[in-house]
């Protein structure tokens, strides 16, 4: 239990001091600074604030990460982008290299990529990049395991060629001629992912970069580059504003993927599932993932023709209206109703649900039933 005076403290820190804070606690030391950092973001009544001087603003990033967690100093970061305007923060090399990066951020600095510096783009994508290499490290296994798993049904092909190899599997089924003396397997039967492995399954990424799904482009960016890695499934990536951008050949490369993506603009989801369906092959072995909050910008009855003919093509056709942890978005309820009259899965998935969303896509689930399930259908 705490003390009255660790409360006075506590209550001290949350109401700010000024006069009608009622608790009459002098802060001193560390807290005092930690008090002033609070301040300088959240008082409007504030003496000095953060300033429009790079060392102030420096300092006070420096400081917050002193005196709060990593999960605190992202909030106060994205509440001083959006409370103060802050951009100066994202361009300066020192500034940068004091920020906790987070989603958020690299969303931002998606969102800013074509005004940033030249001496500072470096910056940038390091900060990029240690944001991406933790959510692969993350998410690329339960993806791959996932989506491996959901495909071990199709047949599998014992005379392969190299390339065609399963070696997850074929390790597997040669455990038993593992010889000491030599510390490895003798293969002696082969497994591969069949006839033509890499055209198991088409996926299509449908990413609307419009400037309210900076989080979900992240996570798709993610997704998109992981399942690139995965011979069994051929993957495309595509974004769209106004305009369709096919960004297939950076799926190698998630940071450079990202900084490809321009947030914000408009919607023109007609014109994205136009394109899409102009690249389906195979329709009745894809699965295309719509990332949008369904707000449509362009011709909606032509957006609604195009979805109806994928459907009818065959197509797998999956809507996610946010691909965050930020629960349920803002969406077009009108277009989320149609689709869903189309038989279309329509809902917001986290990051830890997705790799299970794709298996069940790919292994011809019933995705409606197993978003029910997850609880993952939104209410209109």
């Amino acid at each position: 239990m705490m003390s009255e005076e660790q409360v006075l403290r506590k209550w001290r820190l949350i109401l700010g001091g000024n006069e009608n804070d009622g608790t009459g606690f002098q802060l001193t030391g560390l807290d005092e600074k930690m008090d002033d950092a609070l301040e300088a973001l959240y008082d409007s009544d504030r003496k000095g604030g953060l300033g429009a001087s790079s060392p102030n603003v420096a300092r006070w990033l420096g400081d917050i990460r002193t005196f709060f967690p990593n999960t605190v100093v992202q909030v106060m970061q994205k509440d001083a982008l959006n409370r103060l305007n802050l951009t100066q923060m994202l361009f300066e090399k020192e500034m940068l290299e004091n920020i906790e990066p987070d989603v958020h951020m690299v969303a931002t600095l998606m969102t800013l990529s074509r005004v940033i510096p030249d001496k500072t783009k470096d910056t940038a994508r390091a900060v990029v990049r240690k944001v991406v290499d933790e959510l692969m490290r993350k998410l690329s296994q339960p993806t791959q395991q996932a989506i491996v798993g959901s495909l071990s049904r199709s047949t599998r092909n014992l005379r392969p060629k190299h390339n065609e190899i399963n070696w997850a599997e074929t390790i597997r089924r040669n455990l038993k001629h593992y010889q000491p003396s030599y510390k490895t397997i003798i293969p002696e039967t082969k497994v591969g992912y069949g006839r033509k492995r890499s055209s198991l399954k088409d996926v299509i990424l449908c990413l609307d970069q419009s400037g309210s799904m900076g989080a979900s482009v992240v996570y798709s960016g993610i997704f998109g580059s992981v399942l690139a890695s995965i011979p069994a499934v051929k993957t495309k990536m595509i974004v769209f504003d106004t305009a369709v951008a096919d960004l297939t050949e950076e799926l190698q490369d998630p940071v450079e993927l990202l900084f490809g993506v321009q947030l914000g603009g408009g919607t023109d989801i007609n014109a994205a599932l136009t394109y899409c369906q102009q690249i389906v092959t195979r329709p009745d072995d894809t699965v295309m993932v719509l990332v949008t909050d369904l707000y449509e910008g362009g011709d909606q009855s032509g957006m609604r023709k195009r979805a109806t003919e994928l459907v009818a093509a065959g197509v797998q056709l999956i809507v996610l209206l946010a691909l965050n942890d930020e629960g349920a978005p803002s969406y077009d309820h009108g277009n989320a109703q149609f689709l869903s009259n189309l038989g279309v899965p329509v809902f917001a998935c986290t990051p830890d649900k997705f790799p299970d969303m794709m298996a069940a896509a790919l292994s011809k689930q019933d995705v409606a039933q197993w978003a029910a399930k997850e609880n993952l259908v939104l209410r209109k």
